[in-house]
């Protein structure tokens, strides 16, 4: 078995893998830091999620400036296609969290726009699982 497929061929990974969900949402120059911003704040009015700092040069294993939003594997189904029509060109890094933060940056991820790089060497390959952060926004609109 390979790091990348912990589970014996023909034996599928369970959903309960997946503590939680991170979208990375990445910008690069002014508009886009506008659009991001526009983003952020819809996302807030939408969505019970967790909005990260914003992070204006790279950190970990993230190449460009972004912020993450973590949210529950409940809203996933509504979230992200929402994110899939609003991104604006952004490139946006969806992950499950579960026990391999290594994997579930570089092999189990979904993008929305452009791919980025993933500097995944600077990740483990074990850890807890993250469960969705606690929420700091109060929807008042519908998706």
């Amino acid at each position: 078995m390979s790091k990348a497929n912990p589970t014996p061929a023909g034996q599928p990974r369970p959903l309960a893998e997946i503590a939680s969900y991170h979208a990375h949402i990445y910008f690069g120059d002014a508009a886009q830091r506008r659009h991001a911003e526009w983003l952020r704040q819809r996302i807030g009015e939408r969505f019970r999620v967790r909005l990260g700092s914003w992070r204006d040069e790279p950190v970990g294993p993230h190449e460009q400036a972004m912020y993450q939003v973590s949210f529950a594997t409940e809203i996933f189904a509504t979230l992200v296609p929402w994110l899939m029509l609003n991104h604006g060109g952004l490139s946006i890094l969806v992950h499950p969290n579960t026990t391999n933060p290594k994997r579930d940056h570089t092999v189990d991820p979904i993008w929305i726009g452009r791919s980025l790089g993933v500097h995944g060497e600077v990740l483990g390959e074990e850890d807890e699982a993250e469960e969705a952060l606690e929420v700091n926004t109060q929807p008042t609109l519908e998706a």
